[in-house]
């Protein structure tokens, strides 16, 4: 698989906007990475529109799952 340095680089810019934006995401993720973050824990998510619609899912973290994670938080430190 080729990568385009570009696009990784283009990712790392709007990775680093959407930290600015949302300054509360890391920190939470950084609370939960350790401890609470095991295979089997669920993981749950809502979304609410401005109108007041909303979504929710939840998911079973898996190993595939705390690795990806993992990885996305090595790639906020940069």
């Amino acid at each position: 698989m080729n990568i385009n340095p570009m696009i990784l680089m283009e990712l790392q810019k709007k990775f680093g906007t959407f930290k600015q934006e949302h300054p509360r995401v890391f920190p939470f993720f950084n609370a939960v990475r350790d401890d609470a973050l095991t295979e089997g824990t669920i993981f749950d998510m809502k979304i609410t529109t401005p109108e007041g619609s909303s979504k929710q899912c939840n998911i079973k973290v898996t190993q595939n799952d705390i690795e990806l994670f993992r990885t996305m938080m090595e790639m906020s430190r940069q």
